[in-house]
């Protein structure tokens, strides 16, 4: 794991959103598509809008999020509205979008059918995750029900959740998908989740989810 810290938040989403376009860039010298999974939230904001602008042929870029709410697209709450209206925009546009959302009451009845779509996309070329001050990534919450088949080594690529933390049933990534991308950044600002990530070293992932996925990940930590 490295760390880099940047003085304030506006340089953090800068330069990671260079960084994000320059390890999509390369992926694309040497793939004919890359996957590209990409957090909820508030904090990637910023840097989705820098990134939108890079100068890629983003027609060959597949998006998908790293867990989503198990609710519609124009849901205030939901991951796809927020990356359609931050990240998928500007040149961005041009990329596909692999959602996790569709209509059906319980995620377990079409989970089979989103995952197809994902196996070929495996492993993920980029991806960025957040991390809360529980230290929850993804839809991976401390103590939640399933959690432990979510970190099973073996575990499908997408899972329903219910944490009892949350309001909703999501779906996720697994850990080991989400651990296995070939190139990792986790982005974390202020001091209270710094302090959390630095306990979840210590920490089994059944207490620390986040302690499963940072093998060789990069992380941005500004104040």
């Amino acid at each position: 794991m490295k760390i880099i810290e940047y003085p304030d938040q506006d340089m953090l989403a800068m330069d990671l959103a260079n960084s994000l376009a320059g390890e999509l860039e390369s992926s694309l010298f040497h793939q004919p598509t890359v996957s590209f999974a990409v957090p909820g939230g508030s904090s990637p904001g910023p840097v989705f809008d820098a990134l939108c602008a890079a100068d890629l042929d983003w027609s060959r870029v597949h998006v998908m999020l790293t867990d989503e709410r198990w609710v519609p697209e124009d849901h205030p709450r939901s991951n796809t509205r927020l990356i359609r209206e931050r990240l998928l925009t500007n040149r961005a546009a041009k990329a596909r979008l692999l959602p996790f959302y569709v209509q059906a009451d319980d995620p377990n009845d079409v989970l089979a059918e989103i995952t197809a779509q994902l196996v070929p996309e495996m492993p993920i070329s980029v991806l960025l995750l957040g991390m809360g001050a529980d230290m929850h990534t993804a839809s991976l919450f401390p103590g939640a029900p399933g959690l432990e088949a979510a970190l099973a080594p073996d575990a499908p690529i997408l899972l329903a959740q219910t944490p009892p933390t949350q309001n909703e049933t999501r779906v996720t990534l697994s850990a080991h998908v989400l651990d296995g991308a070939l190139c990792k950044h986790l982005l974390i600002t202020g001091d209270e989740k710094r302090t959390a990530l630095e306990k979840a070293m210590s920490l089994p992932p059944e207490e620390a989810p986040i302690n499963s996925v940072l093998s060789e990940i990069t992380v941005h930590w500004a104040p």
